[in-house]
């Protein structure tokens, strides 16, 4: 069968990557054509567009690249027109998706899957009608979205988390010692670590890496170090932080390994520590913090910011977020969760409560399963 996927940035390509690997197991005669970038390509698809013409955030660099946007998606939309896919899999990246779904279900008879959909649960909860009437199947990383989807008369299907997944692939396979990791990456193997997960992106680091450096000069015992993103170069760390905090790269999860606890910035690395057992702060600084803890408050629809107590679907970690954000707050909370510190064994036994309801179903494979039963029985 043919398939025709589009992703839109870096983390859709990757989990794209994988279902396709799963879905060419499952269907010896699969042919993959896709808008996405090199992780896909090296899946075997033919790359009609990189997600890095096609990436863009924020109101600004949207109204500026309008004309791009429309271009991409007349590409799309007669590229699929010719090709004739037996179905279309949209993986995230909903403003460009949505709009893909809609033209594939009135303009031609193949069917639409979306894997990993929108959050129409933290905001844009009006998407769901656009999903009803135009995707055939959703297939959802997040174990609480069946439930808000049935509520809105609409079923979807959980299939397991990819992160959970990789930390436990991860954790079967890694044996380097502390004292080795330590040496591997110059750091102090005499101190415990405090692992600083400040972003991805310039302006995440940039707004919470030094708060969080300042609040571990109160913890003299400690060693924090950094985990670098692979796409920031030190130069930008040592502009950022004053180069006086060891780093490494591409190693987060060897990081999380020998920590004794950490510092995040909202996003998937919450719950990458959590899977880790490492008792963690959430730091999230904005600007205008009063104006965005109303945002918040009246405009966002979920209650919390991190994957963490959202799947848990209670206050596993907390969150220093807009107006709550602030070294003396990050001091008091890192405190309460070091080894002898009274919040720590109650987060670690809250963790493994929340990885329970994550399952162990691997979600491409599942995704997958699903996708070719629902092809065959058309």
């Amino acid at each position: 069968m043919k398939y025709y996927l589009i992703a839109g940035e870096a983390s859709g390509d990757l989990h794209a990557s994988r279902l396709m690997k799963a879905l060419g197991a499952l269907d010896p005669e699969a042919q993959f054509r896709c808008l996405g970038g090199d992780l896909m390509a090296q899946a075997g698809g033919t790359l009609v567009k990189h997600y890095r013409e096609m990436a863009y955030m924020g109101f600004g660099p949207v109204i500026t690249h309008l004309p791009t946007i429309f271009r991409n998606m007349a590409r799309c939309k007669s590229d699929i027109l010719a090709w004739k896919p037996d179905a279309v899999v949209l993986v995230d990246y909903p403003g460009f998706n949505l709009r893909m779904a809609r033209f594939v279900h009135t303009r031609t008879h193949a069917r639409v899957f979306y894997y990993i959909p929108p959050k129409i649960w933290a905001w844009k909860g009006w998407r769901i009608r656009s999903i009803r009437r135009y995707v055939d199947a959703v297939f959802s990383i997040l174990p609480f979205e069946p439930e808000y989807y049935s509520r809105r008369h609409y079923k979807v299907d959980y299939v397991g988390n990819p992160t959970a997944e990789e930390v436990r692939a991860f954790k079967s396979h890694y044996s380097e010692s502390r004292s080795a990791f330590c040496e591997r990456f110059g750091l102090d193997a005499s101190k415990p670590i405090v692992a600083l997960l400040a972003g991805s992106r310039k302006q995440e680091v940039s707004d919470n890496l030094p708060a969080m450096a300042e609040a571990m000069k109160t913890f003299p015992d400690y060693q924090p170090v950094v985990a670098g993103a692979p796409s920031l170069d030190d130069d930008f760390y040592a502009t950022v932080e004053g180069g006086s905090l060891p780093r490494v790269k591409a190693a987060t999860y060897a990081l999380l390994t020998h920590s004794e606890a950490a510092l995040v910035t909202s996003g998937t690395a919450t719950l990458e520590t959590a899977l880790f057992g490492v008792p963690q702060v959430v730091c999230y600084s904005t600007p205008v913090p009063h104006l965005a803890r109303w945002g918040f408050n009246h405009i966002l629809k979920c209650p919390y910011i991190s994957l963490v107590n959202l799947i848990a679907d209670r206050e596993v970690v907390e969150e220093l977020f807009a107006d709550r954000f602030s070294v003396g707050n990050i001091r008091s909370a890192l405190a309460r969760l070091l080894p002898g510190g009274p919040g720590r064994e109650a987060m670690l036994s809250q963790y493994r409560a929340m990885e329970s309801r994550l399952g162990s179903a691997v979600a491409p494979t599942e995704a997958a399963r699903r996708m070719v039963e629902l092809l065959k029985q058309r």
